[in-house]
């Protein structure tokens, strides 16, 4: 099996924020189609989709109404509201993958993350930030999608995202795009092979022998 990530028989889970248009959501795309053992968690939202997008495929869309009915049934292991939309990972999608031993990446805002972390979740934490506020505006501009006040709004949630990214565990710069992506991927296969994940084979190898 290529993937190393198993805990005790369980996959790693790798928690990616971003500001808006920094580029997380092709990062992670780029990993799950490139790093062999590594999917993507497909987040709820109530945000409108996208005309590149497929519902079920890069997000389950629902309306807030099930969104609040979800949260009160306890199914979101995170679960945020993100300018004036809803936003959550289900506890059924990272349980899946973990006891199928796939490493999961979850593509999570700020808040979602910071949530994580107060419940001591096991996880690896990855922020990727632009290498300007300049290009992060230029990109959201090239989007076409945005207003000049949702871009302004945010840049300026960008701020306040990036001022508490010295919490997470990694710090990706996606400047080129090439290279970020050789930057997630050395973290993950960095991360699978830490001693306390690869125990396991190593007291395999080992049984028996004097050391």
């Amino acid at each position: 099996m290529d993937n190393k990530g198993a805990v005790h028989g369980r996959g790693i889970l790798f928690i990616l924020s971003a500001p808006s248009g920094a580029g997380k959501s092709t990062l992670a795309k780029w990993a799950s189609e490139n790093i062999p053992g590594v999917r993507q968690s497909v987040s709820w939202t109530t945000r409108p989709k996208r005309p590149n997008e497929t519902d079920g495929v890069h997000y389950h869309l629902t309306t807030p109404a099930r969104f609040r009915e979800m949260i009160t049934e306890e199914k979101f292991i995170e679960w945020a509201e993100v300018h004036g939309k809803y936003y959550g990972t289900t506890w059924d999608s990272v349980d899946e993958a973990q006891e199928r031993m796939q490493d999961l990446l979850l593509v999570i805002d700020v808040q979602g993350a910071v949530k994580l972390r107060e419940r001591k979740l096991e996880g690896v934490f990855i922020f990727v930030m632009p290498p300007s506020i300049e290009e992060l505006k230029r990109r959201l501009l090239e989007r076409g999608t945005e207003t000049p006040e949702t871009v302004q709004g945010r840049l300026d949630a960008a701020w306040e995202e990036i001022s508490v990214s010295s919490h997470y565990d990694y710090l990706v710069i996606n400047d080129t795009l090439e290279d970020a992506e050789k930057e997630l991927e050395f973290i993950i296969r960095a991360e699978r092979c830490r001693m306390t994940r690869r125990r396991l084979e190593f007291d395999d190898f080992t049984m028996g022998q004097p050391l």
